[in-house]
Formats: C-alpha cells, structure tokens, sequence
C-alpha cells in the first residue's frame, strides 16, 4: 500500500484541519462575554468598572466593586449565512485542464437558529486594598451544519468547536487612583469538523468523507491596570495568547478505488495559537447622569502565518498569512432615575481573514454593531441588565482551492461562492451585591 501515507498526509493538509483555522481567526472569537457590555458596544470594556464582567475584560478594574459582587447571565446570539454557488469546478485526473462544475444547493443557513453563550463572574473585597475574582466564559466558539449535498462541501460541512474558559484572577489599589491586577485563563478546547472528499471521478455515486476530533487543556494569563480620578477611569488590559495542541483522530471514509487505501483512522495533532488581546478603555462622566465611552482592542492574528499537522503519515504544513486585526467601540448611558440606566453603543470590528484563505467554515467580513441596553436596579443588592445589538457583516467573496491526493492522483476542488449574512442578540444578566 505505497500510496497510504502520502494521500492520508493530503487528506489530512486539505481536507479538514487547514480549513477551520482561517475560520479561527475570522469569526471565531465572540465579543459577546458581558450582556451589559454589549448594550454600550463593549465601549466600556476594562474602563467602566461597573460590573463584576471587569474580571474578563480589565482585573484591575475589581478595586472599584465593593463588597462581593456576582453577574450571571447570557446572550442569545441569533446568526444566518447564505452561500450563493458562483461556478465552483473541479480537477479530474485523466483530464488536464478540464473543469468539471460541482453541483449541489445552497447549503441552507448553518448555524443554530439561537446560539447561547454563558458567563459567569464574581467579584471579592478582601481588605481595603486586595480583591480576588473568578470569571467562567466561552471566549471562541461556533457551531455550523450546512445541509447534505452543499456545494461547498469539499470546503466544509459540519463545523463545532467550543471553549471554556476559568479565570481566577487578583487587583490590588496602589492608592486612591491607580490599581493593577491579574490573573491565569485555564482554557478547554475541543472541535469536531467535517467535509467531504472528491473521488477520482466525478461520476461516482457518492463522495468521500472526513471527519477529525481533538481537544486540549492549557493555560493562558491576564494582566491589567486602571486608574481613575473620579470623573473619568482609564484601563488597559492584556490577554495572552494561548498556544493549543489539539489532540485527537483523524477519520476518513468512502473513498473509492486507488485512494480508497487513505480509509481508515489515524491519530492526529495540529496547534490552535488563539490571539494576544490588548484593550485600551476610557470613561468620562460628562454629568452626574451621562458617561461617555470609547474602547480599541488589537488581536494579534498575524500569528496564523501557517499550520503544521502531524500524524503517522508525517507533518504537512499550508500557508494562512492571517494579519492583525483591530476593534473600535464607541458608547454612552445615562441614568434616567435610580431604578433605570439606558445605554447604546456602536462599533467597527476588522476581519483579520486572508481573501485568499477565506472559507465556508466562517463566512466572515468586516463587522459594524449597533447595540441598546438598560439596567433596571430591582433593589440596592439586585440588578437587571438587558442588552440588543445587531451585527452587520460584510458580504465577501470566497475563492478557496484545495487540492486532494499526490499525483497523478491529484483532485483540485476550488469552492466559489458569495457570502453574505448578519446576526442579532439579546443579552441578559443578573447583579447581586452583598
């Protein structure tokens, strides 16, 4: 079986694990981590010092939530996608230069109709100048299931990947103005993708398929600093990028003929290096009841120059060329009475997504938000927060080829297609004081 290990090697290179990495790093982080947060557009992340969220977004910040402090809450992210088919072909091996059209529908709209993602935060006054914290989140993550017989297929078909993520972290006031803090991210990631493969010939009653599964446990950290005179708070935080080894099986069926030898079950590994993440924050209160805010953060995404998958059939690697990424939020609230604070926000999120590496495991582009939220303080121990916004995502064109099998093997499937799409959310989370 001499051709084993090299066509597994291309199965492995193209077929499934090179695809959902720019998926990664288009679409994959969720801003959506605090419902409060996102009513402003996240114009108050590490700067607001209002909610015990500040554990994800700035630690230092916990030194201005006194007493403990708990937020439960979640939001309910309701995304859709199209894919137009814009002439999508494939290689045939006893034919050079022909081009044969790849059939299928739409694919449908691949994500869950809702989509939740929990958090969980708490917050701790030790002494006058030590405060502890713990935040529980999903950080990165989607879920998509594009219908049988999908155009793009050999691109993508089924994509899951989760995170969780354990954050304990500390604060510590310096004096009356300035605070620092920080903490270790102990992070879970496991994936399940999907796609079909090409055969030889395009005549065949059914496609091939692969599936790989992997999951890992590592360890990230988090630093920040805060400072505030009163009328106006400053932060800037950072995460560090957190370097996964996904570990698991590789699995692939259906093939037929002199690549049916690459059927069968290999154990597999590749690295997810997840983003740096730097947030600059300011808040300013221009009245006793209006506060103005403005946030940037930067994502390290030119990481994603390539990747490296390892099995027995040895290590292949493929070109990503991702680059920096940057986010912009703008935002205000005003307390309309003790009981009621109204908020709203905007912001520009830059996709960090190569045009020539674009997939249909995230269709992705540019993002604008434009966000509302209330508070609704139920008592002096217990709040509301309610939050809505609604993504606009850049419509993109995708031209993805990936070739299968070493030569003369060689089937090259190039997916064509327009995305296009946009989301809604609606948040909610409870504050209790004590």
């Amino acid at each position: 079986m001499p051709l084993r290990r090299p066509i597994i090697a291309s199965v492995l290179l193209s077929g499934v694990f090179a695809a959902p990495v720019p998926a990664l790093a288009g679409g994959f982080y969720l801003q959506e981590q605090a419902p409060k947060e996102t009513g402003r557009a996240l114009a108050g992340a590490g700067a607001a010092a209002d909610d015990p969220s500040t554990v994800y977004f700035n630690p230092a910040a916990m030194t201005e939530l006194s007493g403990i402090q708990t937020s439960i809450g979640g939001i309910a992210l309701m995304a859709s996608a199209h894919q137009a088919n814009r002439g999508t072909y494939r290689t045939v091996p006893t034919l050079p230069g022909a081009r044969v059209p790849v059939a299928g529908n739409d694919g449908g709209n691949p994500f869950d109709k809702v989509i939740p993602i929990p958090s969980f935060y708490v917050t701790a006054q030790a002494t006058d100048r030590l405060w502890l914290g713990l935040g529980v989140n999903a950080p990165f993550g989607l879920k998509l299931d594009y219908d049988d017989g999908f155009f793009g297929r050999y691109d993508s078909l089924y994509t899951n990947l989760k995170t969780y993520n354990i954050q304990p972290s500390a604060a510590y006031k310096l004096n009356d103005n300035f605070s620092i803090g920080g903490g270790v991210d102990v992070q879970y990631v496991k994936a399940t993708l999907t796609n079909a493969l090409p055969q030889l010939s395009p005549l065949a009653p059914a496609d091939g398929f692969a599936r790989l599964k992997g999951d890992d446990w590592t360890v990230g950290w988090n630093a920040g600093l805060f400072y505030t005179n009163g009328d106006t708070n400053v932060g800037v935080s950072y995460r560090s990028g957190v370097k996964h080894k996904l570990i698991g099986t590789q699995t692939i069926s259906g093939l037929l003929g002199p690549i049916a030898t690459a059927n069968g079950e290999l154990d597999a590994s590749a690295p997810l290096d997840l983003p740096d993440i730097v947030t600059v924050g300011f808040m300013h209160r221009l009245t006793p009841k209006l506060r103005a805010m403005i946030s940037a953060r930067w994502y390290s995404w030119s990481k994603f120059k390539g990747i490296a998958i390892t099995s027995a059939a040895g290590t292949s690697n493929k070109e990503l060329d991702y680059k920096d990424s940057y986010s912009v939020s703008l935002g205000g609230e005003y307390d309309v009475s003790p009981a009621l604070t109204l908020r709203a926000g905007t912001m520009f999120d830059r996709t960090p997504t190569n045009p020539q590496h674009l997939t249909t495991r995230v269709p992705d582009g540019d993002r604008s938000w434009l966000t509302a939220g209330a508070t609704f303080n139920i008592s002096p121990a217990f709040a509301l927060n309610v939050s809505y916004a609604h993504t606009f995502v850049e419509k993109a064109n995708i031209i993805r080829p990936d070739s299968y099998y070493p030569a003369p093997a060689t089937v090259t499937a190039t997916t064509l297609s327009r995305t296009s799409g946009n989301a809604d959310q609606i948040g909610a989370s409870l504050t209790a004081r004590f």
